[in-house]
């Protein structure tokens, strides 16, 4: 394999129709910052965002990009250039040339709307795609907005006939479908895994990292944003036409309690010593799909690669990544064919995003 290093990522923050990014401004130490349209940073993405409604759309919006000798470059483009150095031998026999996870972070100054992803059996039979959107949410902060407290809404409290979530949709009854689920305050450490099917909403205030399958599909039961004003119908269905969006959906209830035994991962400390701290956020046995670790540095150590390719979020302090200086915000993709890599920095704190199980 390539002897590689991790490459430095630029910031690509990426439109949405719902409005965020003021403590996502902050976070990445931008003066003055506000809540738009740009309330999400894609992060070592190889995935293109679905926006066809807006017209001044970056090209390739969503994709990750990294600053070379010769100028910008996409990070796909690399792997492509080079798919056995960067994904390694066994990545790529398992999930050919693609990274196989997609991590954002995610500024919400407003609830998003109701939605739904598919599962892998319904991304195949509605959009003949290998992924669907398994994700998981680690909460970083939260604010309070009009008063309310940083929330989600997450899955059906009782079983929910078809027919009733159809006619709750028609009538475009948003109340009536926010009773159909938990509502659930969140606090910054905790981690919540959404699986493809069921449905949810980030509430106002949540700033998180979320990781997923690498998909942009989005089963939306909301016709219009927090304006009032109408979205594109495909907004709601994706292309696939508003019956058959209902297929997204798992219709089983949880109560309470179970749902948050199921969803709400309780992270595990697996290595501590002098030069760090290694704590697991999501590991395969909760998913297939992708894991997450947190990496509290301490002093000077060096990090393996394990054979796999990798993405690192810093999330507070600064130090060094290889031969990268970075600093909280930063994102680099480090390929699997640098087998180790230096990394220091007293305070630095890491997320290491994994793609899926080999």
């Amino acid at each position: 394999m390539s002897n590689l290093q991790p490459t430095k990522l630029i910031e690509n923050r990426v439109w949405r129709s719902y409005r965020g990014g003021k403590l996502l401004d902050a976070f990445h130490g931008h003066e003055d910052g506000s809540d738009g349209f740009l309330p999400e940073d894609w992060l070592a993405s190889v995935v293109t965002a679905i926006n066809p409604e807006r017209a001044d759309a970056p090209e390739q919006e969503g994709l990750s990009k990294t600053e070379t000798a010769q100028g910008s470059c996409y990070l796909k483009d690399l792997i492509l250039q080079d798919p056995e150095g960067f994904l390694g031998s066994a990545h790529r026999a398992r999930f050919g040339e693609n990274f196989g996870v997609l991590t954002k972070f995610l500024d919400a100054a407003e609830r998003l709307p109701i939605q739904v992803h598919p599962d892998k059996i319904q991304a195949k039979r509605l959009f003949q795609s290998d992924y669907g959107k398994t994700e998981a949410w680690y909460i970083l902060e939260g604010r309070v907005i009009d008063g309310v407290e940083p929330y989600i809404l997450l899955g059906f409290q009782e079983d929910v006939p078809r027919e009733q979530l159809q006619a709750l949709f028609a009538a475009q009854d948003i109340a009536g479908l926010e009773a159909l689920m938990h509502r659930m305050a969140v606090r910054p450490g905790e981690v919540y895994l959404i699986e493809g099917g069921t449905p949810h909403a980030i509430g106002s205030g949540c700033f998180m990292l979320e990781i997923q399958e690498p998909t942009d599909y989005t089963i939306s039961l909301e016709r219009r944003n927090a304006f009032g004003e109408d979205l594109p119908e495909f907004f709601c269905h994706m292309g696939v036409g508003l019956e058959k969006m209902f297929d997204c959906f798992h219709y089983e209830g949880k109560p309470r309690a179970e749902m948050l035994r199921r969803f709400r991962l309780k992270p595990q400390m697996m290595e501590r010593n002098a030069a760090y701290t290694l704590t697991a956020l999501i590991t395969y046995e909760n998913t297939a799909c992708f894991a997450l670790n947190r990496i509290d540095v301490h002093g000077p150590h060096t990090r393996r690669t394990e054979g796999g390719p990798s993405a690192l979020v810093v999330v507070a302090g600064e130090g060094k990544v290889g031969p990268n200086a970075v600093r909280r915000g930063d994102c680099l993709f480090v390929p699997a064919g640098e087998e180790a890599f230096p990394v220091e920095g007293d305070g630095l704190v890491l997320l290491e995003c994994l793609p899926p199980a080999g």
